[in-house]
């Protein structure tokens, strides 16, 4: 009835859940309500409106594997037990902290843990952020944070894109939105902290945002990316990428992870958005593991920033060169602010060093 109500009032669903799941007493006739919540839930993503989950203690069974774990936003109440297996179910060496809130959400499974004091803010900000009114403009291009010039060789690019002291995802993101709240996790077990995703408050307005912080992105980071973008673009909600990163993490546990399927999902949810996404490349841009969360057609660079289809070095070892050659490469690559420009790769470059504007 809840969920109906929400449909026809055009309002997102909030679901404060503690409960240990289906009334076992009640036997099917309790288990198959799971069914109708289910298809309720449906029906009202499909309407386009956010469900938002408070988890309280316990949540499991049915009530954390349909109104808790199905909900776009997933937040938790500390010490909070979370898990599909009550506590008298489990087996006798389970590992308590894998059922807490807390090990729930360094599992990638819920968005935050958030105390009773500060759960009224963190609720009103969250409905205040997901309450669209009107079609989504994309996101304005965010300032240049740094001075720096335009780099005269290719090499001068990668050196300024990978200086310790250029400006970070965690400034950019600072600088840009008022208030921000996370999500976090792939819903798979996984969560990489080197991707920062979320919705934030800028001028007033909503805006998802998905941040590259300098790391090799994991499988973990894509999947929670793509969705995030998948609910931008499902609540009516702009974009604004980040791309900060040497490329996709090529390790055995990232091919295990899904690596290349991960990606492609993060492509896919791009391509496929209604919603304008806008990106701005802040550091390295490597290869198709940065580009995966690049605008195809409002994508903008800082004069700190590179974007390549491989980083020099690599190059220069496929192509069977020497050390000494690396350099040279790089200007071969076109892989300079300005030359993303005139390739028509970018549309600008962003700061006191602006280039040109398409």
């Amino acid at each position: 009835a809840a969920y109906t109500l929400a449909a026809e009032r055009r309002l997102p669903l909030v679901s404060l859940v503690a409960t240990g799941g289906s009334r076992m007493q009640e036997g099917m006739i309790a288990l198959v309500q799971l069914q109708r919540v289910a298809r309720a839930s449906t029906s009202l993503r499909a309407a386009g409106l956010a469900q938002i989950a408070v988890l309280r203690d316990p949540t499991t069974g049915g009530g954390w594997a349909t109104v808790g774990a199905g909900a776009d936003v997933v937040l938790a109440l500390p010490g909070a037990q979370i898990g599909f297996a009550g506590s008298r179910v489990r087996p006798a060496d389970a590992d308590p902290y894998a059922y807490t809130a807390e090990g729930q959400l360094a599992a990638g499974q819920i968005d935050a843990v958030v105390a009773p004091e500060e759960l009224p803010v963190t609720l009103g900000r969250w409905l205040a952020a997901l309450t669209v009114t009107g079609p989504a403009q994309a996101a304005p291009v965010p300032e240049a944070l740094s001075a720096a010039e335009l780099p005269a060789t290719g090499w001068d690019a990668v050196e300024q894109a990978r200086a310790a002291d250029r400006p970070r995802a965690e400034a950019y993101l600072d600088a840009y939105f008022d208030h921000r709240l996370p999500l976090a996790g792939d819903r798979c077990g996984g969560r990489d902290p080197g991707l920062l995703c979320g919705v934030g408050t800028h001028a007033g307005r909503a805006v998802a945002y998905a941040a590259q912080c300098g790391t090799a992105t994991r499988p973990a980071g894509y999947r929670t990316a793509a969705r995030v973008i998948r609910l931008a673009d499902r609540l009516g909600l702009p974009v604004l990428t980040l791309i900060d990163t040497p490329g996709a993490a090529n390790d055995a546990e990232a091919e295990r992870a899904g690596a290349g399927a991960a990606i492609a999902d993060v492509f896919a949810a791009v391509a496929g958005a209604r919603v304008p996404v806008t990106t701005l490349v802040i550091g390295e841009g490597g290869s198709g593991g940065a580009l995966a969360l690049a605008s195809p057609d409002n994508t903008h660079v800082t004069a700190d920033s590179y974007f390549s289809v491989i980083a020099p070095e690599p190059a220069a070892a496929i192509l069977k060169r020497g050390p000494d050659e690396v350099r040279s490469t790089a200007d071969q690559l076109r892989l300079r602010p300005q030359d993303l420009v005139e390739l028509g790769v970018a549309r600008s470059v962003v700061g006191r060093a602006r280039a040109q504007d398409t």
